[in-house]
């Protein structure tokens, strides 16, 4: 999801009723399981580097003063959402060969 073109992602965004941060909030969820996989040598550590450089990113985009860098417009004009996609991209393609993926289905729960 956090390679996805701002455009995909504020399309997917809209369709499940949910907000840009709650992409980040998925990431975070998911980034919690690399250094493991990495141990057991499911993950390359080089890609753990740059799943931390994610986080990092979306962890300095949180707290007091947002000043809009979670509104769906930020997602094409905020230099971090930029740098998060590109970081992304750059993971799946060492992972998979490509980073244009499918975007996930989700339900959400309320």
């Amino acid at each position: 999801m956090v390679a996805a073109d701002a455009s995909e992602q504020l399309a997917w965004v809209a369709g499940h009723g949910v907000t840009t941060d709650d992409i980040a909030l998925d990431f975070e969820h998911a980034f919690r399981m690399a250094e493991s996989l990495a141990e057991e040598g499911s993950l390359d550590p080089a890609v753990v580097l740059d799943l931390g450089a994610i986080d990092l990113i979306f962890c300095g985009m949180s707290g007091r003063d947002r000043t809009g860098r979670w509104a769906e417009d930020a997602l094409a004009t905020d230099p971090g959402w930029v740098r998060v996609r590109a970081l992304a991209r750059q993971v799946l393609v060492v992972l998979l060969g490509e980073w244009h993926r499918p975007l996930p289905e989700i339900c959400v729960v309320r």
